[in-house]
């Protein structure tokens, strides 16, 4: 296996005052190909992430939509800050389980993503050429995708044959003599079949490749994502060096671009954008556990937000559940209206009850009052319900109970409820539990909150 200095020739030449150890014999994967699977899902959504498309989606549709301008901010210098942010510590939490696995290498030189990564974020380390976009790149990242797919196939693999061998003890426990030796025979060719598709997928899959291979497919990708994230995030980076990139165009797509510098001085500076979510300590701490377990970004919302008071997801249920109830074509009954009203804050619970009371002189028969509501909740609902969606799944998407191998480009923090403002959050919810009372009253679909 050659080093990881001679395989990624555009690495520092750093890595070479770091002291070696007796390389040992390669092992396999194995159990923990799915981990593995997990991790390399999450770099290639964010490796994904920052292509072309998806940065002029952030920058043009998703920092202007009505719902993030309105409850989050209006200051798009700190929602590209936010993404930045949030990016850099998706790439932390990779490099730090990739960074795990390295330790199982044989090849001692693999075993430095830690060193080489934090001097990267430093500044020490020497980009070279980024190779985002090109053409061996694309073919790295499409590898892993193959094999993170046949990895989930082997996942669903295991699944069913478990299921298919407790199924036969307890065929065999229950039905002792009471079953055709035929019955038998159908029943194991199935179960031989189906271990025959689990030891295909382990060949094809994570399972039965070495560390090395792995860790140094992987350390490659980080290093190239670490590095677009540089060009087009390049005024919310957190600089602590004297050195700076290259002058370029953000969020442009780059080729080529050098980040080099002679013995860089270090100095107690850093971008004053992303300053909120970046501790003057952090670059310095060689620990790489220690900064990917940090969730600056997460805990930077402030008590007035939803994020900060800890109701980013129960506000979202609520709209969501106001959403189905809006397209229901079927009447609303006591049970559903009770589950709703119990989800509420006492808070909005007040805010709706004032604002049901200042609605109550309506005309019950009023056909276009009632047209009118359901206008005015399909507009607010039309921006305020993505954001609902797009906190479930964000969280959905960090659930680590959960095994998933989705590789699509993530829901960033900033586009969900977290970072929503909670005055303004209240009153726009209150609104559509007030229309959505008035509109049912009025169609005779009564809906008491």
């Amino acid at each position: 296996m050659v080093g990881l200095k001679k395989n990624m020739g555009w690495l520092p030449e750093i890595l070479s005052d770091i002291p070696t150890r007796r390389h040992k014999k390669a092992g396999q994967v194995g159990i923990l190909a799915f981990e593995t699977a997990k991790t390399m899902s999450r770099l290639i959504s964010l490796y994904k992430s920052l292509s072309d498309e998806e940065i002029t989606r952030l920058t043009k549709d998703v920092v202007k939509s009505e719902g993030v301008a309105f409850l989050n901010s209006r200051d798009e210098e700190f929602l590209l800050s936010l993404a930045c942010a949030e990016k850099l510590e998706d790439l932390d939490r990779a490099a730090a389980a990739i960074s795990r696995l390295a330790k199982k290498c044989s090849d001692s030189n693999l075993d430095r993503l830690d060193v080489v990564y934090m001097e990267l974020k430093l500044g020490i380390v020497d980009f070279g050429k980024s190779d985002y976009g090109s053409r061996l790149t694309e073919r790295k990242v499409q590898k892993m995708e193959k094999l993170v797919s046949a990895t989930s196939s082997l996942h669903a693999a295991l699944d069913a044959l478990a299921e298919m061998e407790i199924s036969e003890r307890k065929v065999k426990e229950l039905k002792k003599g009471q079953l055709s030796n035929s019955n038998f025979d159908h029943f194991n060719q199935k179960l031989e079949y189906q271990g025959k598709e689990v030891r295909n997928f382990k060949e094809i899959s994570l399972w039965c490749k070495t560390f090395d291979e792995i860790v140094s497919l992987m350390t490659r990708i980080v290093i190239i994502v670490y590095a677009r994230i540089s060009v087009v995030f390049k005024p919310y980076i957190p600089l602590r060096l004297s050195l700076s990139l290259p002058e370029m165009p953000c969020f442009q797509e780059q080729k080529e671009f050098s980040f080099i510098e002679p013995k860089p001085e270090i100095v107690p500076s850093y971008s004053q954008k992303s300053d909120v979510f970046v501790n003057e300590y952090d670059g310095f701490d060689k620990d790489i556990e220690v900064v990917a377990k940090n969730n600056r970004v997460f805990h930077s919302a402030g008590p007035s937000t939803l994020g900060g008071s800890g109701l980013a997801l129960r506000y979202a249920n609520v709209i969501l559940l106001a959403e189905k109830y809006l397209g229901s074509a079927a009447s609303i009954g006591r049970c559903e209206r009770e589950s709703l009203y119990q989800m509420l804050t006492e808070n909005l619970k007040a805010l709706v009850r004032t604002k049901l009371s200042k609605n109550m002189k309506c005309k019950e028969d009023d056909a276009l009052l009632a047209d009118g509501w359901r206008g005015a909740m399909a507009e607010i609902m039309g921006w305020l319900a993505p954001m609902a969606h797009n906190t479930v799944r964000w969280q959905m998407e960090r659930n680590v109970e959960k095994m998933k191998f989705d590789s699509k480009p993530g829901v960033l923090l900033l586009e969900t409820l977290h970072f929503s403002d909670k005055e303004k959050t209240e009153a726009a919810v209150a609104e559509v539990l007030v229309g959505l009372s008035c509109m049912y009253r009025f169609e005779n679909r009564r809906l008491y909150v």
